[in-house]
């Protein structure tokens, strides 16, 4: 697979023998100059034909790769995906079309492979709109002022399991299956592999990038299983004589409010440490609930749009994930894809068993939008209704943006806690 363009620059997938100089573009273009090959990260994520570059004679000027990830969908099943990510272009050679050719090769590659959808997360937000994404989870945290908290709430169950603190060879060992317990609880979430918990507790190094070894504690239950997990570093902090440290959390997966409430409580009191900071803990985060004053909890200042999701076969998609049961009805929503793969009329039914489909329609349509849109939509975090009052979506039928809310609802909004 390769193609030309009148100005001679080719794109084309890899070879083995490419893989350090790809990964120096990808650096370059990630402004991280003069950084480590670091060939054996690499290849651990290399996927042979998934990996594309835009020559210009020998030089690498753009890059683009794919990996086949799963994505929790409501419901629970696990969605195979294409995961879009090392994205980049030679300061040299933009506005010249080279993502288009990029992108356009990658998406009808992931459509040929059965890949129903695609995701990536956008380092800016203006760029992806137009090949067919949109925002589908958000980066979503709090801050928590301890001292104003009181701690957690007098009233929650104390629970009979235990704290751990493990080591990073521990936290090897027991987090992959913890995370793929918990992953199949959550809409969003995706899989975490043997790169991801090398690159976490220190064993491989991510080129251009500082690690500081983190503290892990584990939460298990009294049979002694592992449900939960918290992953944090402390900044040591004084003023006056008296500890203003900060904690900051970089993984938090609980399976049940037994692990939720003891591992927050460990967070909440850690000596010397004022403020608790949990920048990406999810929209749905009990924390500040738990708290005995919640408003000690505010919003984490670095909240954005994170993972963006683009429908590539709508048929597949919309009957692999589940619908609330409550909900029987039918819209048709007509999609413009400048792309051509959502494109159409499409009848989207769901039953009252929470099963669902999308199938072609010739029938009046109730909504209009465009193939961004309905990516913001497929996971249920963002509204209709929203999205029709923001423009982002014509009612053709009063009403209509309203009951595909209730159609696409989910019990816990859709988050993704990785980057990838």
């Amino acid at each position: 697979m390769s193609s030309h363009a009148a100005d001679g620059i080719r794109i084309r997938p890899i070879t083995e023998a490419e893989v350090g100089r790809w990964g120096r573009a990808v650096s370059r273009g990630f402004h991280r100059a003069g950084v480590p090959d670091a060939e054996e990260l690499r290849r651990m994520r290399h996927f042979p034909g998934r990996a594309l570059a835009a020559f210009d004679g020998e030089a690498i000027v753009g890059t683009l790769r794919s990996m086949p990830y799963e994505l929790t969908l409501p419901g629970g099943a696990l969605l195979p995906v294409s995961a879009v990510t090392g994205v980049t272009v030679a300061q040299t050679h933009r506005r010249r079309g080279l993502l288009t050719r990029m992108m356009a090769e990658e998406l009808a590659g992931a459509r040929d492979r059965g890949e129903a959808v695609a995701v990536l997360i956008a380092a800016e937000y203006g760029i992806y709109g137009r090949y067919g994404f949109g925002p589908s989870t958000r980066y979503e945290g709090w801050t928590v002022d301890l001292l104003r908290a009181g701690g957690l709430r007098a009233d929650l169950p104390a629970g009979e399991g235990r704290e751990e603190l493990v080591s990073m060879a521990e936290l090897r060992e027991l987090g992959p299956e913890l995370h793929e317990r918990w992953r199949r609880t959550r809409p969003g979430a995706i899989v975490r592999d043997e790169v991801f918990w090398k690159t976490a507790t220190g064993e491989l190094e991510v080129p251009g990038l500082t690690w500081q070894e983190p503290f892990a504690v584990v939460h298990r239950d009294a049979g002694g299983t592992v449900t939960g997990l918290l992953v944090y570093r402390i900044e040591e902090k004084w003023e006056r004589a008296t500890a203003d440290g900060v904690l900051t959390v970089a993984d938090f997966l609980a399976l049940d409010l037994a692990a939720e409430t003891a591992l927050w409580r460990y967070a909440c009191s850690v000596d010397w440490v004022r403020t608790v900071v949990a920048a990406n803990v999810g929209p749905d985060s009990p924390l500040p609930l738990l708290l005995t004053d919640p408003r000690a909890a505010s919003r984490h200042e670095g909240e954005f749009d994170y993972t963006w999701l683009r429908v590539l076969d709508v048929p597949a998609a919309f009957a692999a994930r589940a619908y609330p049961s409550a909900v029987a009805a039918e819209l048709v929503l007509e999609v413009a894809d400048a792309q051509g793969f959502a494109a159409g009329r499409w009848l989207l039914r769901t039953c009252a068993d929470g099963t669902g489909s999308a199938a072609p329609s010739t029938a009046e349509p109730d909504l209009r939008l465009d193939a961004s849109a309905l990516g913001s939509l497929y996971l249920g975090a963002e509204k209709a209704a929203r999205l029709h009052a923001a423009g982002r979506i014509v009612e053709l039928r009063p009403g209509a943006a309203f009951t595909l809310d209730l159609m696409l609802a989910t019990p816990l909004k859709a988050w993704n806690a990785d980057t990838f």
